[in-house]
């Protein structure tokens, strides 16, 4: 994981597409990769918190239990 690419590790405060301070209530997101915690702002998702999983009951049980690191 590289510095800035969370919010945990410093992702800027503010999108640089839609220029909307992102949502930092995590929730699950899909991606062609498969369910991952992240955050959204305004034009979609905005980081990505945890690894992929392949289902959403994956994703939504680690969202739950605080256990979705990358």
């Amino acid at each position: 994981m590289l510095d800035g690419e969370t919010i945990k590790t410093g992702a800027p405060q503010v999108c640089d597409e839609c220029h909307v301070k992102p949502l930092t209530r995590l929730a699950v997101q899909r991606s062609g990769a498969g369910y991952y915690v992240g955050t959204t702002c305004e034009c979609g998702p905005y980081s990505r918190e945890s690894g992929y999983y392949g289902t959403r009951a994956q994703a939504e049980a680690a969202l739950a239990s605080g256990r979705y690191g990358r």
